[in-house]
């Protein structure tokens, strides 16, 4: 097949894309770049107009290798997918265009590298961790519409995103206010007990302990951070309802976050409703691990989605916040802003 593909007759002037994608990943140096005196083309020097007009639109060269690279990667099979992946010792799990954007991407980053490098400042930028926060509140079988949720369980994973491992956890229970006597239904959901919640504190006295421990891993101050969901609802419904119910000032540290959901849709190009926590997990090739709606848990869980996107090329950053109490859009064309210095809880006036 090689040897066909590469004796097939070139029209003069014109450059098939194929062979320039088969003739690149014959060429390609897994190292980082391209074998010396290769020729990208498959053509002589005297045809390299010709592939130059191919991919006019990339002014620097390495832009031209990117295309090539991504349009061999879209003529893969998943096997050949995962054999590749495996060659350069990346994981290999994950449905067809989970595998092909991580390889697109590991080609992308690999080439790119001696680029962003020259400007230490954008990749210094990034967060040094990022909190996974996953509150479990108050709720009943067909919840109204006016229905106040108060927190009842409030976790934080630390995820340290130079090494991409889990480095600590945070986990308190809560003591509604409102509706101190839980559902059996939130009881069945969350697996936390009405036993549990007797002996728990108050919201304010858990924000407290909260600041606290963001306080003890120097976040904000030594590290730069940032917050992320599981969606919006965590911050612009349950910690907003919360505060309102506490009678506090919403925290500055949660005013903006990562919407993971956002971020798995738009990097893996999938629509709204393939990105359920156990969806996405799926389709990275993993399942859910521990209790299902256990707020630690869930955010264990979305800490491991989040590893295995940052591993498959991806810049998660924040996307949301809240601004005089509505939910708002952040543009990503921001720079990565780390999350407020954690504060006292403060009464509202």
């Amino acid at each position: 097949m090689e040897e066909q593909k590469e004796n097939r007759p070139i029209e003069p002037g014109h450059v098939d894309e194929a062979d320039l994608a088969w003739t690149f990943w014959k060429n390609v140096d897994l190292g980082g770049g391209v074998k010396p005196n290769s020729r990208l083309d498959g053509q002589e020097d005297s045809a390299n107009h010709s592939a130059k007009s191919c991919v006019s639109d990339f002014s620097d060269p390495v832009y031209k290798e990117i295309a090539i690279a991504n349009g061999c990667v879209n003529r893969m099979s998943k096997d050949e997918l995962r054999t590749k992946l495996a060659e350069l010792k990346l994981e290999t799990r994950g449905v067809k265009d989970v595998l092909r954007k991580r390889l697109k991407n590991y080609y992308k980053k690999q080439k790119l590298t001696h680029i962003l490098s020259k400007d230490s400042s954008e990749t210094d930028a990034y967060y040094d961790y990022i909190c996974i926060i996953d509150f479990e509140a108050t709720c009943e079988d067909g919840n109204a519409t006016d229905y106040v949720h108060e927190i009842i369980e409030f976790p934080i994973v630390l995820l340290n995103t130079r090494t991409l491992e889990i480095e600590d956890t945070f986990q308190r229970y809560v003591k509604p206010e409102i509706k101190p006597q839980l559902s059996e239904f939130c009881i069945n959901l969350t697996g936390i007990t009405q036993d549990i919640i007797d002996q728990a504190d108050t919201f304010p006295v858990v924000l407290q302990s909260v600041v606290d421990w963001m306080r003890q891993k120097e976040l904000g101050t030594k590290y730069k951070y940032a917050i992320l969901t599981d969606g919006s609802w965590d911050m612009s419904k349950f910690l907003n309802m919360q505060c309102r119910v506490s009678r506090i000032k919403y925290p500055r540290f949660a005013k903006k976050w990562i919407n993971i959901r956002k971020c798995y849709g738009n990097f893996y190009k999938v629509p709204r409703n393939q990105t359920k926590l156990t969806v996405m997990l799926e389709k990275l090739g993993m399942s859910y691990i521990g209790r299902l709606h256990s707020g630690l848990d869930d955010s264990k869980n979305i800490a491991r989605i989040a590893i295995h996107m940052l591993q498959d090329g991806c810049e998660l950053r924040v996307n949301e916040r809240m601004h005089t109490g509505q939910l708002m859009t952040v543009s990503s064309s921001l720079p990565f802003e780390g999350a407020a210095i954690p504060q006292n809880p403060q009464l509202k006036n």
